[in-house]
């Protein structure tokens, strides 16, 4: 049922010139009549929705922090010298370690907030992936004009770069339908 329901909206997603407000999935109603009416008592609200997505895209940017490479050493490099080395060299390691956390954090904050400049709107999921043993250090929707997509994907591009720079990974889906913009979202 889920498969076939979502290649209805995406059917009609990819249509020219056509607003399409996907319903979440299970959505019933006991009669066609009920869903004409219920459909009809919301239609400021689905028309407030459709104006906010029209002509317009989601994409999604997922950004995670790579594992860190463990450094290897010689067998004569493993025995510091001293006590005093060998704790210095601990500090050391957890402060780049943290600077390399921190570094990729920052990135992908600047990451959305570049995204987000180019998206009409943008949306940030808190909720780890189930089962994700480290959350992302960014899950986000963005509601791209179709007119911005090329200029949208050319930016996650060069962003996926920098962030690889900072000991990140960046992952771009979609087109999707716009299913985190049906919904009025005053945080945005």
């Amino acid at each position: 049922m889920a498969v076939a329901h979502e290649a209805v909206v995406e059917h009609f997603v990819r249509q020219a010139g056509v607003t399409v407000i996907p319903m979440k999935l299970f959505t019933m109603f006991t009669s066609d009549a009920r869903a004409i009416e219920e459909t009809r008592s919301r239609g400021r609200d689905l028309e407030a929705v459709a104006k906010r997505i029209a002509g317009c895209e989601e994409w999604g940017v997922r950004i995670t922090r790579r594992a860190a490479a463990r450094p290897r050493r010689r067998g004569r490099d493993l025995k510091p010298p001293s006590g005093a080395a060998f704790l210095t060299a601990k500090k050391e390691a957890r402060d780049a370690a943290r600077a390399a956390v921190q570094e990729a954090a920052e990135s992908a904050q600047r990451a959305f907030a570049t995204l987000a400049s180019i998206a009409r709107d943008a949306r940030r999921r808190d909720d780890a992936p189930e089962g994700a043993s480290a959350p992302p250090l960014l899950d986000a929707a963005f509601l791209v004009p179709a007119t911005r997509r090329a200029r949208f994907k050319a930016t996650v591009k060069k962003l996926a770069v920098t962030n690889g720079k900072a000991g990140a990974e960046m992952t771009l889906s979609g087109p999707w339908p716009s299913y985190n913009f049906v919904q009025d979202d005053e945080r945005s």
